[in-house]
This record gives C-alpha cells, structure tokens and sequence, in this order.
C-alpha cells in the first residue's frame, strides 16, 4: 500500500511538472518606417514569336515582355547568382565561359503597363511596392518575426 501511495504521488508530479514547463511565448512583427517601390521593365521582340497571325505573335511577344519584367525584379529581389570558369595552358588563355541565372519568388507585382516600343519591340512595366509585400506576409507564418517575451 506503501508503494502504491509512492507511486500515485510520482505520477501527480510528473504530470504537473510537464504542465510548470508549458511556455507562452509573444512575437512581434516590426513594420518598417519606409517602404521600397522597385520597378522593371521587360523588352520582347515581335517578329521572333512564333505564331499563325500577327495578333498571335504580338500576344506572344506581351507575355515574353511581362516575363522580362519578373526576371529584372527577381535580380533585383534576390540577385543574381555568377559563376565563370577560365583556363590556362602554358600561360595561354584556352577558354573561358560566364554564365549567369536568376532565381526567386515574385509576390505582390503589379503590372503598370504593356506597350510597343516600336513595330517590332513590346514592352511591360512592372512595379512591386514592398508595402503591398508586407501586408501580404502579415498573417501568415513566413513573415519575420521577433520574440517580444516568453514565459515559462
């Protein structure tokens, strides 16, 4: 009987214990004092559309140009990633490559126009208010956060 009160009394308090541990912590989002509005334009040529129509390639050569436009914003968001190999031979240059690529997500971008720039060149303005950005993450779990306090 001895063991069992014991062991009742052991149980009681590794339960409570777990529940001491327990913590409640508070984040708190900081919302910048000023915003950046980055804007970009993409350029596509008409005539190295494919197509049947004109009305076809010149829809094609848009959405080319709309495309541009995001890659400039990702290269402006996230940057661009370089990579260059050069060789050597005998003190003789054999060879050398660059190579450069963009990659990144683009939320919040708005497009502020799409025009011809000429008879063969389209155009897209993009704009990207990062203002528009934050109250897009705001609520939900990517946005940055602070810890404000915990208790335990």
């Amino acid at each position: 009987m001895k063991y069992l009160r014991l062991l009742m009394l052991a149980t009681l308090v590794n339960l409570t214990g777990c529940e001491l541990l327990e913590k409640n912590t508070v984040y708190d989002i900081k919302q910048p004092k000023t915003f950046p509005v980055l804007k970009a334009i993409g350029y596509a040529a008409l005539s190295s559309q494919p197509g049947n129509s004109d009305s076809e390639r010149m829809l094609n050569a848009m959405r080319a140009s709309k495309l541009d436009a995001y890659r400039e914003l990702a290269e402006q968001v996230s940057g661009q990633k370089i990579y260059s190999d050069t060789s050597y031979r005998s003190r003789t240059l054999q060879g050398e490559t660059m190579e450069a690529s963009v990659s990144g997500t683009i939320r919040g971008a708005r497009v502020v126009q799409t025009y011809p720039v000429n008879d063969d060149v389209y155009a897209t303005e993009l704009e990207l208010d990062f203002k528009r950005v934050f109250e897009l993450y705001e609520n939900t779990s990517a946005m940055p956060t602070r810890v404000q306090k915990t208790r335990y």
